[in-house]
């Protein structure tokens, strides 16, 4: 063991080109802004394992942030019939999407006992509030009007979702290039309310079942209507990790924020996004 670090600090010492000196100079802290984001982990109480609670969350907050930075880029690039571009951020987003759905291994570690410690000290707050997540449904094309009003506290993000909530999802768009590549859509969806879910249409559905039919002719749209897929499939399991790290930690209580908890997760899973992707399987 001497002699293997004896060598590190031989090797580290022949390393003669590292800066050492940032008097002057940004620090990979200082880029990063560490000082601000690891002294943000506040406990409300004093048990040990509230860092944990804190931590998880905060790290799924920022995996949303890149999720929801990568959705609004492919969004754009597929009205602007940028199909290959969008492809490279959907991909992106489905790698993140397996990075936050394994936060909730390490949450499970978290015991029913040790959680009741320091729960009221959460007062109301919970994920459920979680304003990225509603504007990662509302992305995907999932619009729920009711739960606007638990932002008003705050304008900002009030408004933002508030915009959110009008602009066309991913899956709207998708459909628009359906109808740019010549299949008949029903005109009155291309300029819909898109602050209503989209609920399905048979012109949209025999559309994908011609692409997937003719892979090679649409192989573009075949592929786009593949990255939606594995989204809406990643998404269903981080969902249900959710539901059964809740049940596993609090069983059927109901949530901080007022929800039932573990009966309104399980009620979420049965929300299909892209339902004539899903659909299409059966039928072809």
């Amino acid at each position: 063991m001497a002699k293997s670090i004896s060598e590190l600090h031989q090797k580290l010492e022949s390393e003669k080109g590292i800066y050492t000196d940032f008097k002057k100079d940004m620090t990979y802290g200082e880029y990063l802004g560490l000082e601000k984001i690891l002294s943000s982990q506040k406990r409300l109480s004093d048990h040990h394992d509230e860092m944990l609670f804190i931590i998880i969350h905060q790290v799924s907050e920022l995996w949303m942030k890149l999720i929801l930075h990568e959705m609004t880029a492919a969004i754009q690039a597929i009205e602007k019939g940028e199909l290959h571009a969008a492809f490279k951020m959907l991909s992106r987003v489905s790698k993140t999407q397996t990075q936050i759905i394994q936060a909730w291994d390490v949450l499970s570690t978290l015991t029913p006992a040790e959680y009741l410690e320091f729960r009221d000290s959460l007062g109301r707050a919970s994920g459920f509030q979680s304003y990225q997540y509603r504007l990662i449904e509302f992305a995907l094309g999932y619009k729920s009007t009711h739960i606007l009003t638990i932002y008003e506290k705050d304008p900002k993000v009030h408004e933002m979702l508030q915009q959110a909530h009008q602009a066309p999802s991913i899956y709207d768009v998708s459909i628009q290039a359906l109808a740019r590549a010549g299949f008949p859509i029903n005109p009155e969806l291309l300029n819909r309310d898109f602050s209503k879910t989209y609920g399905g249409d048979p012109t949209v559905a025999a559309a994908w079942k011609e692409v997937y039919r003719n892979v090679d002719q649409y192989w573009d749209l075949y592929e786009l209507a593949e990255k939606l897929v594995d989204i809406e499939d990643w998404l269903q399991q981080w969902r249900f990790r959710h539901m059964k790290t809740v049940e596993r930690i609090i069983g059927f209580k109901t949530g901080t924020g007022g929800s039932s908890g573990v009966n309104y997760l399980k009620q979420v899973l049965d929300h299909r996004f892209f339902p004539e992707l899903w659909d299409l399987r059966t039928e072809l």
